[in-house]
């Protein structure tokens, strides 16, 4: 999981980056639309049949191409920062929709990607747990108005998500199921109409027979709720929560190899961190105000970088000797940087 080894604000916008280049890339596969086309007609298998389930899913299935390729390539980036999960998981646990009216400004982009690095699990009327590495939305037009799409997924190699393991077992019995997957899965989907009351949900109780309850990853928030949109109810807390002023939400730098990259694949590449707010500035370990703050610079020599273009052809560009800072970025803001020697 790339975001478990990252701890700064450059190292989220790198992987940002590179986690939406790879689903935008996933989303113009064949495979792609075969797993939309299964998640639609799994999810709405319940639905009162008419006679048109065929066209009804290819509709869906085509919707939600369409809005996920559009989220993962133009959408803005935003990543939430450990020590937030716990204070979105409480109020999502706690948020209830039903009656509340969602405008069009309710959400702080109209396409946007929220990355957790520690996922929010939920649990769904079977018993299955599942992780939320990553939420997006989008708004969508219907017949009947303009709608909230928000879509939860699960990081396909996430070793502590039981919807991973899942995954992994059932790659034992067709290798090639990770070949047709993305970085990230579609678990969960919710659709809430834009100045419109959320109507309620309600589960029908069904006697069931007893069955062995998924357990969430020790130390991991879970959402049990049965009649809450999980994943509805925390892309709103999120939300409310990060223009709030407990929070900060502080615009990531992305290194030029990596911004360059964004560019030529056309790449949204805006990242944004969301923290709690600190009341105190951060001091030295053994207290006290930090008398002295140091800065490494390093010296880059002049070398050809190899690089791959979007067909696949190899080519390199000289990178002219540059001295750079901390994470990689430049000392100065311009590309070129005088050097005093003695």
């Amino acid at each position: 999981m790339p975001f478990r080894t990252e701890h700064t604000l450059a190292g989220y916008a790198r992987v940002a980056v590179e986690m939406k280049t790879r689903m935008r890339d996933y989303c113009a596969t064949i495979a792609s639309d075969q797993y939309t086309r299964t998640f639609v007609g799994a999810r709405w298998a319940a639905l009162p049949s008419a006679g048109d389930e065929a066209r009804r899913n290819d509709k869906l299935t085509a919707v939600l191409n369409r809005a996920s390729s559009m989220v993962w390539a133009h959408g803005e980036a935003y990543v939430l920062a450990p020590a937030m999960t716990a204070v979105i998981a409480a109020a999502a646990q706690a948020l209830d929709l039903s009656g509340d009216l969602l405008t069009a400004d309710a959400a702080p982009t109209d396409t946007g990607v929220l990355f957790l690095p520690e996922p929010i699990y939920h649990r769904n009327p079977a018993g299955h747990v599942s992780g939320i590495a990553a939420i997006t939305w989008a708004t969508v037009a219907s017949p009947t108005g303009r709608s909230w799409l928000i879509c939860g997924w699960a990081n396909r190699d996430d070793p502590e998500d039981p919807h991973a393991a899942r995954i992994r077992d059932y790659a034992r019995q067709d290798p090639t199921l990770p070949s047709r997957l993305g970085p990230y899965v579609l678990t969960v989907l919710d659709v809430l109409p834009i100045a419109k009351p959320v109507p309620a949900i309600t589960q029908p109780h069904v006697d069931e027979p007893d069955r062995d309850w998924q357990t969430a990853p020790d130390g991991r928030y879970l959402i049990t709720s049965d009649t809450a949109r999980v994943c509805a109810a925390i892309a709103y807390a999120f939300w409310r929560i990060q223009a709030q002023p407990i929070s900060v939400c502080a615009p990531a730098p992305l290194d030029r190899a990596a911004r360059r990259r964004a560019v030529r694949d056309r790449i949204v590449h805006a990242t944004r961190v969301v923290m709690l707010r600190r009341t105190s500035p951060i001091t030295e370990p053994a207290g006290g105000p930090p008398k002295w703050h140091y800065r490494v610079r390093f010296v880059v020599r002049g070398h050809w970088r190899r690089l791959t273009n979007r067909h696949g052809q190899a080519y390199r560009i000289w990178i002219h000797a540059h001295i750079k800072g901390p994470d990689g970025a430049p000392l100065l803001l311009g590309e070129k940087v005088a050097v005093l020697t003695r």
